[in-house]
């Protein structure tokens, strides 16, 4: 992408100066991105881009009330284009359900005009350790595959109606797997992180070789309900999709997990005994994220109309009772509850946990270790069943120790239910869920262990 682009204010005041009725938002996402890839052994690829999504959207009176439409295009945009396409996409369309007054505001302080961005110096206290620990694989007969990337995400929002928001946004990942020659056996461990420091690819490197090392003796593990611990991975994973099915709208018509008869929500149902508070906040210091919302178009969960909404902490649950649920502006009014909109981050504590992962292996008699779950899919959403896979790693556990590792499954559940069914949780720790980590990468989430989690079948893969 061209560095010279047109400065985002400019884009926001030639879009909103032809504003003659009704109203328009303008969001400029900005994001530069730095990435590093490794397989067997050996650095692969290696760059920095730059991206740029522009989305205008419209409001205008029609017959039936106000109607959205939205255009969106990437890179140095026409923004005379975009602008008419959404206002003809705003004429066309009927008055929407979710229709409701703009949010209102004046700038925040000061917003620095530059776009923030990243290179591969975000890399610099870690890339020593890549080598070294790429040598070290080569020399110890491991595979070693992966990568590291850093995002900068500057996002400018501004209205009609006065609102100016922008926010820079930094997010790091970090995914290593580790092999025998023969992919015999593998394992993987991955961070999240809105920067690296040194010795983040060391500790994960070091995790990665104790898993090859607990898979050097293969035990025969049947499928069945088995006793296990989830990693904080697998459980941030399980949680993220939990979260994203708690619309209020989709739970009173009866299609969730979350719907209760009488076209109602089970809201203020305890779940679990444990005091579980699934919870997000913008201001999280370690999972800080962007405080207003940014939509593309209106679902059950979200409405166009709510762009630039205010974010602040909502509690999903509270000590094990659902306490909140996603309910645009216009649904919120209507029922006489607060709103609560999507937040880029997920925290699950359990109120007095201290225990470690190692802390639960050590106190397991038998159990089965998850490191991290993939391929995860929506069997039945009103039940909230999930399928999916582990994968990378499941250890045997006696006795308190690691004793070898079986085959990976094909797993059966219900994140909702296994709020309910854990018997214990650890400490909750910053992670990096392996399936939804790519779009939700700030969580903090517990191991937990659940006496019979469904392994419903074996899988073939290591």
């Amino acid at each position: 992408m061209s560095n010279e682009l047109t400065p985002a204010d400019a884009l926001i005041d030639a879009a909103l100066s032809r504003v003659k009725d009704g109203d328009c938002v303008v969001v400029v996402e900005d994001i530069s991105q730095a990435e590093v890839r490794f397989a067997n052994n050996r650095p692969t690829t290696n760059g920095v881009r730059r991206v740029r999504n522009v989305q205008v959207t419209r409001f205008v009176d029609v017959d039936g009330g106000v109607s959205a439409g939205s255009a969106r295009a990437a890179g140095d945009v026409d923004i005379d284009a975009l602008f008419d396409a959404a206002t003809n996409d705003a004429q066309s369309a009927s008055g929407a359900t979710d229709a409701f007054s703009l949010v209102e505001g004046t700038k925040n302080d000061e917003p620095d005009p530059n776009v923030a961005t990243t290179s591969l110096a975000a890399f610099k206290d870690v890339l020593h350790e890549l080598g070294d620990g790429l040598a070290r694989a080569e020399k110890e007969d491991r595979i070693l595959a992966g990568f590291m990337e850093h995002t900068m995400a500057t996002t400018t929002l501004a209205s009609s109606r006065g609102l100016y928001r922008r926010h820079l946004q930094p997010t790091g990942a970090l995914q290593l797997v580790g092999s025998t020659p023969k992919r015999t056996a593998t394992s993987w461990a991955g961070l999240g992180a809105p920067h690296f420091s040194r010795g983040a690819f060391s500790e994960l490197d070091a995790q990665v070789r104790q898993g090859l090392q607990w898979a050097k003796r293969r035990i025969e593990v049947k499928p069945g309900r088995q006793r296990v611990i989830l990693s904080p991975s697998a459980v941030g994973d399980l949680m993220v999709g939990l979260a994203e099915s708690m619309s209020r709208r989709e739970a009173q018509e009866g299609r969730t997990a979350f719907s209760a008869p009488g076209q109602k929500s089970i809201e203020g149902k305890s779940l679990s005994s444990l005091p579980f508070t699934l919870a997000s906040d913008p201001m999280t210091e370690e999972l800080r994220c962007r405080p207003f919302l940014v939509t593309g178009a209106s679902s059950a969960s979200v409405s166009i109309f709510d762009l630039g909404l205010p974010l602040e902490r909502t509690a999903w649950i509270t000590k094990g009772v659902v306490s909140s649920l996603l309910t645009p502006r216009a649904d919120a009014a209507r029922e006489n509850v607060a709103p609560h909109a999507p937040i880029d981050n997920l925290s699950l504590v359990a109120e007095g946990a201290t225990a470690s992962l190692s802390d639960l292996i050590r106190s397991s008699e038998r159990a089965l270790l998850v490191t991290c779950l993939w391929y995860i899919r929506v069997v039945d959403e009103k039940t909230m069943l999930l399928t999916g896979l582990t994968r990378d790693g499941v250890y045997v556990i006696e006795d308190g120790e690691v004793v070898g590792s079986s085959t990976n499954f094909r797993f059966n559940e219900s994140p909702l239910d296994l709020l309910g069914r854990a018997e214990v949780a650890g400490r909750s720790v910053r992670t990096l869920g392996r399936e939804f980590g790519e779009w939700m990468n700030r969580t903090t989430m517990p191991p937990l262990v659940i006496s019979d989690f469904n392994m419903s079948s074996v899988s073939q893969g290591v």
